[in-house]
């Protein structure tokens, strides 16, 4: 965080649920750093961190259960600006010996929030506003030396703060898009109040984490896996700019891409990067191993070893021209957070990339994009100049096609697929919406046949299932609403190019309960 003279970002305290993360994002968007740390951090701890300012989640529990966590009272003498968040407010308010009581009444989604006038934290924005809500407990009592900012029908402190504004806190969660000014509100108390530096722009992130790779490598050689997908492609600009010829990247091509993906890694970002490429054909490799597997778990194991075989056989031959000592891997802050690294010590889950290397055969881990979240990741991506196919990809699973076929997986049907998925590609783009869904998975369900009629004649093909999705971050999902004439065109598209399919249906489930992959 800062350094010993000079605070430096937000630290985001996570109380539990997702909504740390978002909060982290939000304080992004106002251009200040954010950490997130765990809510057993003590005073001690933030003051070596140094921060500008400490944010307080919101979270699952009541601080009246038994184990509830707590926030260390004497973070409020450190005299950093602190801001609480529904659980975070309320355990604020205890600690710092307002009154927390079991009302009775809940609320839960928009609500309609009244400003009290000459609050600093609404400073500039509507005496009432729609706030969203999602709370049994709530403040009954401020703390001394505190005002109420704000109340809703049910909750008359929905918000309080002290007279500088600086230690202040909601009952609702402005980090939700559903919350009308909730963005407004965070950033006023960011940058007005707390007096945050917004310095934590694309370029700044791409040129420190460029000057970092450059100081961490020094003059040793590098590799990276390359997978088609944005996260690995950032990663391999950002350590080529940092070190040029010293880094060779391995394409394994294990055919189970979509059309014209292998292509775009070979040339495009060849092109754009000038970097060095090793490709790998293990089409037929791969096409064996998982000769008549229908287990989509087993599919994911043999694909994942069969990777991990291509990619060790050419890291050796590489290796062969000189030792390589740092391996690229295009870790993200998510990642990091998830395996319980909050804190920066991150154990990073074994399905990233090419964890399970053997014994033999490691290296030392460069992993320029663990600060980062997907959004920042495309942003540095443009900065560097990659192009926008890549960036713009849309999330896909590191098995690839393999796990969007239900069923057995065979050259045949990975045709059938990757003809039908560039048809639901296309039209998306055409119309304008491949940016606005998150991602748009096109599934072949291989063991099924159904009756149709084309032509004059009676057919038994396959169904294949558009499963469009929107979403900020994958961790929820709701299905999208693409409009009847662009699903028309798709289907009759579809089912008149690709002559293996008389069917096409929409999945309109949400995330939960159904995972945005059908395997």
């Amino acid at each position: 965080m800062g350094s010993s003279n000079t605070p430096y970002g937000v630290l985001v305290v996570d109380f539990g649920a997702q909504y740390a993360q978002l909060i982290a994002r939000r304080v992004r968007e106002a251009k200040v750093f954010s950490e997130i740390v765990p809510s057993t951090i003590t005073a001690a701890e933030i003051v070596a961190k140094n921060p500008e300012a400490i944010i307080l989640s919101g979270g699952p529990s009541s601080v009246y259960a038994e184990g509830a966590p707590k926030v260390d009272p004497s973070i409020f003498a450190l005299g950093i600006p602190t801001f609480g968040i529904c659980y975070g407010f309320q355990t604020m308010a205890a600690a710092l010996a307002g009154v927390v009581s079991q009302t009775g009444k809940s609320e839960f989604g928009r609500t309609p929030l009244d400003v009290k006038p000459g609050s600093k934290i609404f400073a500039g924005l509507p005496a009432s506003q729609s706030v969203w809500m999602s709370h049994g407990d709530a403040v009954s009592e401020v703390p001394c030396g505190f005002s109420i900012s704000a109340s809703t029908a049910d909750t008359p402190i929905a918000a309080f703060e002290d007279a500088s504004g600086k230690i202040a806190g909601v009952q609702f969660h402005p980090e939700v898009l559903h919350s009308e000014h909730g963005q407004a509100i965070l950033q006023n108390w960011l940058i007005n109040i707390a007096g945050c530096t917004p310095s934590w722009t694309t370029n700044n992130i791409a040129e420190n984490e460029v000057a970092k790779a450059k100081q961490l490598i020094g003059d040793k050689r590098v590799i990276c896996g390359l997978s088609g997908g944005v996260d690995s492609a950032v990663a391999a600009a950002i350590i080529q700019r940092a070190v040029g010829s010293q880094l060779t990247c391995v394409f394994v091509d294990h055919g189970l891409l979509r059309s014209g993906e292998s292509e775009q890694v070979q040339r495009d970002f060849v092109a754009s990067t000038g970097v060095k490429l090793v490709v790998v054909d293990a089409i037929e490799q791969f096409l064996s191993a998982l000769a008549g597997v229908t287990d989509p778990e087993e599919k994911r194991k043999i694909i994942g070893r069969e990777f991990i075989r291509s990619f060790e056989g050419a890291a050796r031959e590489i290796a062969q021209g000189g030792e390589v000592e740092f391996l690229v891997q295009g870790t993200l802050y998510p990642d990091v957070v998830e395996s319980g690294g909050g804190t920066g010590t991150a154990n990073i889950k074994s399905h990233h990339n090419v964890g399970g290397l053997p014994d033999d055969l490691q290296f030392k881990l460069v992993e320029p994009l663990r600060t980062l979240f997907k959004d920042e990741v495309r942003q540095v991506g443009l900065e560097l100049g990659l192009p926008e196919g890549i960036i713009w990809r849309q999330p896909f699973p590191g098995p690839g096609l393999g796990i969007r076929i239900i069923g057995g997986v065979t050259r045949e049907r990975l045709d059938i697929l990757r003809e039908a998925d560039l048809i639901a590609r296309t039209e998306l783009s055409a119309a304008g919406l491949d940016r606005q869904i998150w991602q748009c998975p096109v599934v072949l369900l291989a063991d099924v046949r159904s009756v149709g009629v084309q032509g004059d004649g009676r057919t038994y093909g396959h169904p294949i299932v558009l499963r469009p999705v929107s979403s900020e971050d994958a961790m929820t999902a709701d299905w999208s609403r693409i409009p009847y004439d662009i699903l028309e065109k798709i289907s009759t598209r579809i089912t008149n190019e690709v002559r293996e399919v008389n069917r096409v249906v929409v999945d309109v489930t949400s995330k939960p309960p159904g995972t945005i992959e059908w395997e």
